[in-house]
């Protein structure tokens, strides 16, 4: 009492309470609350996805960043020529391909002059391919695993489920922060760090992970109706796997192994096949 009276009645600002469950209870009701009063089924896999936009919404937003691509990339813009005409052509039969799935994007396909060995198709249907890619896609049936992998990313709603997922980990994350409140610094830094550890390596990356992959089979789907060989699927990315070098561990990374993919192509293969021998004239098998 003297020491405190004597420099005038402050207190420590060191707190030293423990975490405060019933608001992180609170929270995580209403994070429940809102993933299951939000909940769609996914094209192609059936699965319950958590999704708040409008597919409306979606083509707004993707033509807005479509628009801007295609200014940023005004010179590079290629037009004409057998590799426009190729990805014009894949591009058309895959749409149809998706003509029962498809909510009424507006599907658009150009090609880019770039190193990049990339393409996307943003929320909408706008789509997009470099010409990086070409030359280890090599073939059409190669680029049509490629566009139909960005297609099924577009179908799927991956991009509204993305920020649907960010919201919710933001209400959890703020019960997390406000539980924490009373702690001192030290262990609030604690808490946090497990936190994020959990959101990124629990949550975020693993659902990355199984975009990629339900694209992938979204894809081989599409491609195989379309009459694209989906055997090229496997080689596409064993060649990936090839160009790609030293990666982070699976773990880690936002996109399954290119060795993974390809054990997940295999596994889907003779689906794949079926498909393709329902829709095309010319009968394919695995053996051949």
């Amino acid at each position: 009492m003297v020491f405190r009276n004597q420099f005038g009645g402050r207190r420590s600002s060191r707190r030293g309470g423990g975490f405060r469950w019933p608001i992180m209870v609170l929270f995580a009701i209403g994070a429940a609350i809102y993933y299951f009063t939000n909940q769609e089924e996914v094209p192609f896999t059936g699965r319950q996805q958590l999704r708040t936009m409008e597919p409306e919404q979606e083509m707004q937003l993707g033509l807005q960043s479509y628009e801007q691509i295609l200014a940023d990339n005004r010179q590079n813009l290629v037009m004409s020529g057998e590799i426009y005409d190729a990805t014009q052509e894949i591009g058309r039969r895959i749409a149809e391909a998706a003509a029962n799935e498809d909510p009424g994007f507006d599907w658009t396909f150009n090609v880019i002059r770039s190193d990049q060995a990339n393409a996307f198709a943003l929320p909408g249907g706008y789509t997009a391919v470099y010409t990086g890619l070409i030359p280890i896609a090599e073939n059409e049936n190669g680029l049509a695993v490629v566009m139909g992998h960005e297609v099924g990313h577009a179908l799927a709603h991956h991009g509204a489920e993305r920020m649907a997922q960010q919201n919710m980990q933001r209400i959890v994350g703020s019960g997390v922060a406000m539980s924490a409140g009373g702690m001192d610094y030290e262990a609030q830094r604690a808490v946090m760090g497990v936190f994020g550890g959990i959101s990124q390596y629990g949550y975020a990356l693993p659902f990355s992970r199984k975009h990629e992959s339900e694209a992938d089979y979204i894809g081989l789907i599409l491609m195989s109706r379309a009459c694209y060989d989906p055997r090229e699927a496997p080689r596409l990315w064993e060649r990936m796997g090839a160009q790609a070098g030293a990666s982070p561990p699976e773990f880690q990374s936002t996109h399954p192994s290119p060795e993974t993919r390809v054990n997940d192509f295999e596994a889907w293969m003779p689906e794949a096949i079926d498909i393709y021998n329902q829709n095309c004239p010319n009968k394919i098998s695995l053996s051949q």
